[in-house]
């Protein structure tokens, strides 16, 4: 099995951002006819244009020593905050989030659903529970972990 371009890259650069900054996510993307890789950091009280530009010096030197070296052609090496819809990939993610309001899209349906957008009200390390709203009604659903595609942190948009 092939490890991809985003794995490489998550692994090397684990340990790279000092403190407070945190590695949330690594993308690799096309953008027109560009490669872009799309590496997502963050810290608690959120992440400045300066502070981005700083770990892009950091980032990019360490990218270069890769070997052997992952990608498949040039590209483009973004570093950017992760924005209000942060990727929620790892059960530390999930478990810093409870009561965040969240997307999350499963594997297998879950009470005839595939998607679901609500209140992220608990986290057991490996279940998920979120209060959401059916039609008219607030119900709660409880997800295996192992059953999330894809889940973010998602816009509350109040009317």
């Amino acid at each position: 099995m092939s490890t991809s371009i985003t794995e490489v890259v998550l692994k090397h650069l684990a340990d790279l951002l000092p403190e407070p900054f945190e590695l949330v996510d690594v993308e690799w993307s096309k953008l027109g006819s560009d490669n872009v890789l799309s590496v997502l950091v963050d810290k608690p009280d959120g992440i400045t244009l300066q502070e981005t530009a700083d770990l892009t010096e950091l980032i990019s030197p360490a990218l270069d020593q890769l070997s052997p070296d992952p990608f498949p052609a040039e590209y483009l090496l973004e570093v950017a905050s992760p924005g209000a819809e942060r990727p929620l990939k790892t059960a530390t993610d999930f478990a810093q989030q409870i009561g965040a309001y969240v997307f999350v899209k499963l594997y297998q349906k879950v009470a005839g659903e595939k998607e679901f957008i609500g209140d992220l009200i608990a986290f057991d390390g490996e279940r998920l529970t979120l209060s959401y709203l059916d039609k008219t009604r607030q119900k709660t659903v409880d997800i295996d972990l192992s059953n999330v595609a894809k889940a973010r942190t998602q816009v509350k948009l109040s009317s």
